[in-house]
């Protein structure tokens, strides 16, 4: 009898007899436990949404206030071309332009003394240009500008470098 009540109502009546939860409870909970996953991966795919949303209405602001005060974004055409087929980064903020080595060397131990990262970028006409607070995200690089604006070492004609 034990044998045929067990292939009748299968380890469910076991179960119930000893207090512990059927297939029926654990298939819900299985369930319960997947839709579980489901919001909180929904929440993070939002989130991301919303990072990317915002930094794109972020770029968009940077923009119209580089238009809006006429700061110059250009790229390297300006001193003849790049050495370099393409730079690391694609923004850069321009503080000076050196056909001596060592002046450029100066900027950049004075903008890395003030917290800056700084590099010299190698032009085609032997001129070498220190690019500072490079960055991909022309907000960031937007940020970074109004603060070397401030600085004595960053002359008032700076300006950004495209780099494409």
């Amino acid at each position: 009898m034990l044998a045929v009540m067990l292939l009748a109502t299968g380890c469910d009546f076991f179960r119930i007899l000893a207090g512990r939860p059927t297939s029926k409870d654990i298939d819900a909970k299985r369930v319960e436990i997947m839709k579980s996953e489901e919001a909180a991966l929904q929440a993070r795919l939002d989130s991301i949404k919303r990072a990317e949303e915002q930094v794109i209405a972020d770029s968009i602001a940077a923009l119209d206030s580089i238009e809006h005060y006429g700061i110059i974004m250009d790229g390297a055409s300006r001193f003849g071309g790049l050495q370099e087929e393409r730079l690391s980064r694609r923004y850069y903020i321009i503080a000076g332009a050196f056909r001596d080595r060592r002046n450029a060397q100066k900027l950049v131990n004075e903008s890395v003394d003030a917290g800056y990262p700084a590099e010299m970028i190698e032009c085609r006409r032997g001129m070498i240009a220190v690019g500072l607070c490079p960055s991909d995200r022309i907000a960031e690089v937007y940020a970074s500008f109004q603060m070397l604006r401030k600085e004595p070492f960053c002359p008032k004609d700076s300006w950004i470098l495209l780099s494409e």
